[in-house]
């Protein structure tokens, strides 16, 4: 039995609550179980220098926890003067992974920047950070559509994320903090709603896993991303 008593492939609790942050061009909150995110879409008419001139837009995203988001604590990035490795880590996989389904050069020569703040961690932050920040995403692009700044939807595909992990011998889909800390393996999926993949993390935390074992972890993954995709087009409809 799961700590949380779910069966090996269930999802937590997912929500997707559109338009919560007033003035930002899209805003979601999502939220994986306990884990709850706040994720705004910022549009801006400025390009990092290196693609100025190239006639494309960029996606990129900045990522963070708020100093309670964990039991104990955490000390500001900021007051520390620099990023983490991990935070860096995140926001250049959230980055990655939108570009990956939006036709850059639609957008024409603007920004849009997608900030994740942590507000509650219980696991796999960055899944949930992704999976809301399409929804994001997609309604800053519509915001640029109603006002005729672009023709199309840049939009190609869906893109989500989950966690899998072999926790007890067993694999198991969506880890919480329970689990994440204590499973044989751990791993991320990035797909997109074609089922294609983007990214895949996996580590062997104790023991090392077995090809079977790691198909069975996309497997589950697959199933997970294919209802987080669903609970995005209804959240957008």
């Amino acid at each position: 039995m799961r700590p949380s008593r779910r069966q090996p492939d269930e999802l937590r609790a997912v929500s997707l609550e559109r338009g919560v942050v007033k003035y930002a061009e899209g805003s979601c909150f999502v939220k994986f179980g306990d884990t709850h995110v706040l994720v705004t879409a910022t549009l801006e008419d400025r390009l990092p220098p290196w693609l100025k001139g190239q006639g494309r837009g960029w996606i990129t995203a900045e990522y963070g926890m708020l100093p309670r988001a964990t039991h104990s604590r955490t000390r500001r990035e900021a007051s520390a003067g620099k990023q983490s490795g991990r935070t860096v880590e995140i926001q250049r996989l959230i980055g990655r992974s939108l570009r990956s389904v939006i036709d850059l050069p639609a957008l024409g020569e603007r920004q849009i920047t997608i900030d994740c703040d942590v507000v509650q961690a219980d696991g796999g932050t960055r899944t949930a950070s992704i999976t809301g920040a399409w929804v994001a995403l997609h309604d800053c692009l519509a915001w640029m559509r109603t006002r005729e700044m672009i023709k199309s939807d840049p939009l190609r595909d869906h893109v989500a994320a989950v966690s899998c992990g072999v926790s007890e011998n067993v694999a198991v889909l969506d880890l919480d903090y329970a689990e994440d800390s204590e499973a044989e393996t751990d791993a991320n999926f990035i797909m997109t709603g074609g089922g294609n993949i983007v990214e895949i993390q996996a580590t062997a935390e104790k023991t090392p896993f077995s090809e079977q074992e790691f198909l069975a972890l996309l497997a589950l993954a697959r199933k997970g991303i294919g209802k987080l995709v669903d609970l995005q087009k209804l959240a957008v409809m």
